[in-house]
């Protein structure tokens, strides 16, 4: 099961724990908010010592890959040329900015129009992402940068149906010849 179906599994499944508590209580909601501030937080501190490892490994391996191409132009991929550090800090960068984003929807949510179960489901999914995060795997948990964790990353759709980077020397080649190659 892929990260997006695993979600949207916990969302529905959070979703119906969610009608069982009672938010009306205000000792409940201060719990539900300090969770949520509690696991936002984590997130951002987990995100952020990543990114110090990223740093301080400073690994300069190179790496090459053909990005995929919008499906509805007939263009090519882009050739990208980069080093394993570039790239682990740009994915931790993006993981960073859905933590902004889901922030700032969620003070709207909650801090304008009053709503109070996305606060429970965003503690469990902040998580959640936590966990299903590449470069935290990699660089927080120890795990090998082999298979699915190999660079570039595979962005998986809702069904599997998202284009993947290409990596093998004949795409690279070829984007090579189209745009002309790139220094190492």
């Amino acid at each position: 099961m892929n990260a997006a179906t695993s979600n949207l599994v916990i969302s529905l499944g959070a979703m119906q724990v969610a009608r069982k508590i009672n938010f009306d209580d205000p000792q409940v909601l201060m719990y539900v908010r300090i969770a949520y501030v509690a696991v936002q937080a984590f997130v951002l501190g987990t995100y952020y010592y990543t990114s110090a490892k990223i740093k301080q490994k400073n690994d300069q391996t190179v790496l090459k890959y053909v990005e995929p191409s919008n499906p509805m132009s007939k263009e090519p991929g882009n050739l990208v040329v980069t080093t394993n550090r570039d790239y682990d800090l740009g994915e931790v960068s993006k993981l960073l900015r859905g933590v902004y984003i889901g922030l700032a929807m969620m003070a709207f949510l909650h801090g304008y129009l009053h709503y109070t179960q996305p606060l429970f489901m965003q503690a469990l999914l902040g998580l959640k992402n936590l966990y299903d995060a590449k470069p935290v795997a990699i660089w927080v948990l120890g795990k090998a940068a082999e298979g699915d964790l190999k660079r570039p990353f595979k962005a998986g759709g809702m069904f599997g149906a998202a284009a993947e980077p290409l990596t093998d020397k004949a795409a690279i080649e070829e984007a090579e010849k189209r745009i002309g190659k790139k220094e190492e």
